[in-house]
């Protein structure tokens, strides 16, 4: 459990405060919007109205005490940066802000942010590659070259085994999972044999994995 501070109640500051509060941490959230934040009093448990443009309403915040803060303001990004500014002057041990574009991310970068988060981006990124192709249930990108993609089997990989049709090397791929229903392999051996309802869950380049795909 980790005690995370999320600076700005848009969308993006609403749906991860919440996921965090479910996965058991400690959330604080501030926005300088009264109204917004009375309605989501009852949502999070630690909930405070301030302009975190001033320095003296951080202070009043500890961030020092926070594990992680974000820094969640889609609309102003002068806000975000003075923001961080002041996270960074007032020893705020971790700071993750988001951007839109790459010139706000290496100014944030410069600044002080530790990480910078593109959540519209990274969406799109995620809808094309799972758009692209017709077979693919669902994807989690890993890093710029790779991702975990869950995709059918060939239908003459069915009743063959991962050894014997080498997906590694003739189509780059790795196994991670096979699912079956609600039923899931991790790391299955290499003498298992595809079944025709298998799902398979695999690591690699999405130009990879289309390319298997487009012969579904």
């Amino acid at each position: 459990m980790k005690s995370i501070l999320v600076i700005g109640m848009g969308r993006l500051g609403r749906n991860l405060a919440a996921e965090l509060l479910k996965l058991g941490n400690e959330v604080m959230v501030v926005d300088h919007d009264e109204d917004l934040m009375e309605s989501l009093s009852s949502t999070f448990p630690d909930c405070h109205i301030g302009n975190c443009t001033n320095e003296n309403v951080l202070k009043s915040l500890d961030v020092k005490s926070f594990d992680v803060c974000f820094v969640t303001i889609g609309d102003n990004f002068e806000a975000s940066l003075i923001i961080t500014i002041l996270l960074k002057k007032l020893g705020a041990k971790k700071i993750v802000a988001k951007a839109s574009q790459d010139i706000q991310a290496s100014i944030l970068t410069t600044i002080g942010a530790d990480e910078v988060i593109y959540p519209e981006l990274d969406m799109a990124q995620s809808l094309a590659v799972k758009y692209s192709a017709s077979n693919v249930f669902d994807y989690l990108e890993l890093s710029d070259e790779y991702g975990i993609f869950e995709i059918p089997v060939l239908p003459y990989w069915v009743g063959q085994s991962i050894i014997k049709i080498d997906v590694r090397k003739k189509y780059k791929l790795n196994i991670i999972a096979v699912k079956n229903g609600e039923n899931l392999s991790v790391s299955p051996s290499a003498d298992y044999s595809f079944k025709e309802s298998d799902h398979i869950v695999v690591v690699g380049k999405p130009k990879d994995v289309l390319k298997i795909t487009e012969r579904m």
